[in-house]
């Protein structure tokens, strides 16, 4: 069975983006890391057992010869919740129950983080952000979540939208059962959550 592992972030700037997650959600984010492969870094917070929320944006000082992931390339406007990351057991067999263009099994390692991803080749997000990007952590690696100080905040809904969302709801419900996540038809695809926050105050990106 597949759960979600972590979500996304996506920015131009990272400092501008922490700022900006830190501002909507009232928490501190903790520092992230590097990954070469890809010429980005990020900053994290802890969401509870084994989830958290990263935020990312490409590293200036780092030098790539192809495509950024998480559709970076291309990124345009103010920070926002760019993607959804679900891990699963076996990634190739999840691939190839994934639709066409979810992409290719990378491997890559940060310090004792050992994983596995599924990117597609131009660095784009699997249709358009409607099916979660995939991971699958090398046995024995700590999940980053229980490597993070617990912020108190617990994610109440996902909300995926996208034109095509009947279909790969669909698809994705004998994989994925998780009712926080829902799906919603709309004219372009776009993520957005909720969290629920000490006190009873609801927090949204």
């Amino acid at each position: 069975m597949w759960h979600l592992d972590h979500l996304a972030v996506v920015c131009a700037d990272l400092d501008e983006g922490t700022a900006w997650a830190e501002s909507a959600l009232g928490v501190r984010f903790q520092r992230g890391g590097k990954h070469a492969r890809y010429g980005t870094h990020n900053r994290l917070l802890g969401l509870g057992a084994e989830l958290y929320l990263e935020v990312i944006a490409i590293d200036p000082e780092a030098a790539v010869s192809g495509p950024r992931w998480f559709g970076l390339d291309d990124f345009t406007g103010p920070p926002r919740l760019g993607n959804w990351i679900v891990a699963c057991d076996r990634l190739d067999e999840a691939l190839d129950q994934s639709p066409e263009g979810s992409g290719d099994s990378i491997e890559l390692q940060r310090g004792d983080l050992k994983w596995r991803i599924s990117v597609p080749v131009d660095g784009s997000l699997p249709v358009g952000g409607g099916w979660p990007t995939l991971i699958e952590w090398a046995q024995g690696t700590r999940h980053p979540a229980s490597r993070l100080d617990d912020s108190g905040l617990r994610l109440e809904r996902l909300t995926i939208g996208h034109p095509d969302a009947a279909t790969l709801s669909s698809r994705l419900a004998t994989k994925l059962i998780d009712p926080r996540i829902v799906f919603d038809a709309a004219t372009a695809p776009s993520l957005s959550a909720t969290f629920h926050a000490p006190q009873g105050v609801e927090r949204y990106l």
